[in-house]
């Protein structure tokens, strides 16, 4: 890294990172929910689940939006020595500071089964889903905006996932094309060959 600059991670994609574990590990943990009867029977711990899915995924996706739209407010503009972070390594750090949280709400959630199917695993996509839309609203912001936007990668924590967290002071902020990550923290669509 270049005297002066920073390691920078977007930090749509840093929300967008937890999305996809959560939602398939709790598709998957219902799904095996649903093969149990459970305490409760499968009917209430399906309608349990819907309602626990549905709120999890207004809350995730509402939270702290407004330290988000107070820290995009005050963006600086990232330096020429700042060293933007590819989307798959950022990604990657999240999955890696996560993995054990993971594996232990995904076998917490195939346990529940037994006492209510299925509820515990809806909740767990209901937060991937959130995760999901958080991101695209975040996308939203950069576009009406024009810039995309980073944060300093030693401010995330050691799980490597918390951007609108106490630590982070600021965020920076580039022009829409840099980075190999759309706005909203997809992977970039290739340009089409003439």
């Amino acid at each position: 890294m270049a005297r002066g600059g920073q390691g920078l991670a977007r930090v749509a994609v840093v929300v967008r990172a937890g999305a996809a574990p959560l939602w398939w590990l709790g598709v998957f943990a219902a799904g095996v929910g649903v093969l149990v009867p459970g305490l409760t029977g499968r009917r209430i711990g399906v309608l349990a689940g819907a309602a626990l899915f549905v709120v999890a995924t207004a809350v995730v996706a509402t939270a702290r939006r407004k330290r988000y739209t107070a820290l995009a407010a005050a963006a600086v503009r990232a330096g020429k020595h700042d060293v933007l972070q590819d989307r798959a390594v950022t990604v990657r750090n999240w999955r890696r500071g996560h993995r054990w949280w993971l594996v232990v709400a995904f076998l917490a959630a195939v346990g529940s089964a037994f006492a209510v199917p299925a509820a515990a695993g809806l909740l767990m996509a209901g937060c991937g889903a959130g995760l999901w839309l958080k991101s695209a609203w975040i996308g939203r912001r950069e576009e009406a905006g024009d810039a995309l936007l980073w944060v300093r990668v030693d401010w995330l924590g050691r799980g490597g996932g918390r951007p609108a967290g106490k630590a982070v002071r600021t965020y920076r902020s580039t022009g829409i094309a840099a980075g190999d990550a759309a706005p909203g923290g997809a992977r970039r669509k290739a340009a089409a060959l003439v």
